[in-house]
């Protein structure tokens, strides 16, 4: 499969590749010199509601195959995805601003999660209860919910588009996926074209590219989908929330952050710094489990920040074709054009600056703020980009009281030279995922990813991605006749 961006001008409806319906066009471009890769025409709500209803009836069919025959189809998935990896690490790299470095990175969990997930059809199990009747046998069956609705974004569009399309397809549903419109090639029509290629049933799998502003809430209000699977902000995960509360819909919602490190006094600096630059500035900045908030220990604090800037004005800002390059653009110009005024904001607050480079275009050269209080802007607002806070504190209370003083709670890192008290301070933080002497942003599909308070609800990964894209049914069997008082 070689890269032609201007070939995927199509939607992907009823297993056919076809022009959208609607009046409106969108233009894809590359973040970092804002050229046209293509412009396609969009989906109207006549376009959902048909994706709706074929995944619906490919869904029949598909649940009544053979568990081996639907896991065999996700394995070839896998194996089509290995082949064109080259091919996906130059989508990613061209079409979201992705270094090579995440990239690759991100092709290899998008293949490792398809692997996994091939696993479920033979984990949709049953089992037999005790009654506290006689003669009866209660059954508990595992069933796929039907259709799942998959709103993805734009920062690892590959991966957090396939940790929900893999298990739900895996468990039998239907699906319908809509992308974040700037990538709507990495965020779902390369996932379609990865599984047409591996026989998927026409029907089962549909990408939508659309405009919210004229679809409105059709996506998840529509009858068929039975559960959400939103990646997103806060704001539109809440208002998802509410639309699905209103219409008895499950959701699965992964939402913001603002993830601390704790550097407690006993850490290693030189680590904990090495750390700290990976996971503030992969992909920009641009990940929820990013670090927001580096809190260190006043003991080692000085030289934390001395390390930190010695190790960031390593880093290679740039084009990210070249292999070399650690960070590249923003995805789009509205983004860094926030980011000056969070900076500027947090900087009128009394943060101090170690460094602030130049801005070309949408490429930013990373930025660090020393001295920074939790009630800056920068501590409080998931800053989404390449800037570094980094908070001192006199003690590890003063720490943990910190780390819980927002509304997120996604993800986050302690370093400490004690492993077993790092575990003891990960209890104590509000938050989904916690990583003793690691940096935040990680994830593996055996594991339960998700965050707490306004981060989201729900879990992604193992049993718990199972738990989110199936129903449970009793059946009782009476055995033997059941005597009645009348």
């Amino acid at each position: 499969m070689a890269v032609d961006f201007k070939a995927w001008d199509r939607q992907f409806i009823g297993g056919e590749w076809r022009t959208g319906n609607s009046q409106r066009q969108y233009t894809n471009r590359n973040p970092f010199d804002e050229s046209e890769l293509v412009t396609i025409q969009l989906a109207s709500k006549e376009d959902i509601d048909e994706a709706y209803r074929a995944a619906a009836k490919a869904q029949v069919e598909w649940w009544d195959a053979n568990p081996f025959t639907r896991s065999a189809v996700m394995m070839k998935a896998a194996e089509v995805a290995e082949k064109w990896r080259e091919d996906l690490i130059q989508i990613l790299t061209t079409e979201t601003g992705s270094s090579h470095l995440k990239a690759e990175t991100e092709v290899d969990m998008f293949i490792g999660d398809i692997r996994y997930y091939a696993s479920f059809p033979m984990n949709m199990t049953g089992e037999i209860r005790p009654s506290v009747i006689p003669g009866k046998e209660n059954r508990v069956y595992r069933l796929p919910v039907g259709v799942v609705g998959v709103i993805s974004p734009f920062n690892f569009p590959l991966f957090l588009s396939i940790r929900a399309i893999a298990p739900a397809l895996a468990a039998g549903n239907g699906v319908v996926v809509k992308p974040d419109n700037k990538t709507m090639i990495s965020g779902g029509l390369v996932i379609a074209k990865v599984f047409e290629e591996a026989g998927v049933p026409k029907g089962l799998l549909n990408v939508t590219v659309a405009s919210s502003a004229e679809i409105g809430d059709i996506f998840v209000e529509h009858p068929l989908p039975k559960v959400i699977s939103f990646t997103g902000s806060t704001e539109v995960g809440r208002h998802i929330g509410e639309l699905c509360g209103r219409h008895l819909k499950r959701t699965a919602l992964e939402l913001g952050g603002n993830n601390v490190m704790l550097v407690l006094e006993d850490a290693d600096v030189e680590l904990a710094a090495s750390a700290a630059v990976f996971g503030k500035f992969l992909h920009q900045g641009q990940i929820c489990m990013s670090l927001n908030r580096i809190i260190v220990h006043r003991k080692l604090y000085d030289e934390f920040v001395t390390k930190f800037a010695e190790k960031v004005e390593k880093l290679k800002v740039g084009n990210p074709s070249n292999k070399e390059v650690f960070i590249g653009p923003l995805i789009a110009h509205s983004e860094v054009e926030r980011l000056q005024k969070l900076i500027d904001e947090s900087i009128s607050q009394g943060a101090r600056v170690v460094k602030r480079g130049s801005v070309k275009g949408n490429v930013m050269e990373p930025v660090i703020l020393a001295d920074v209080t939790n009630r800056m802007a920068i501590a409080q607002t998931e800053a989404f980009g390449p800037v570094a806070a980094i908070l001192p504190v006199e003690s590890e209370e003063e720490a943990i009281r910190l780390a819980n003083e927002s509304e997120y709670g996604l993800s986050g890192s302690v370093y400490t030279r004690n492993l077993e008290h790092g575990v003891e301070v990960s209890l104590q933080i509000e938050t989904g995922m916690v990583h003793v002497n690691d940096q935040s942003v990680n994830a593996e599909p055996t594991v339960p990813f998700g965050g707490v308070k306004a981060s989201g609800v729900g879990r992604y990964g193992g049993e718990w991605s199972l738990d989110e894209f199936t129903s449970v049914r009793w059946v009782s069997v009476q055995k033997r006749p059941r005597v009645f008082p009348f």
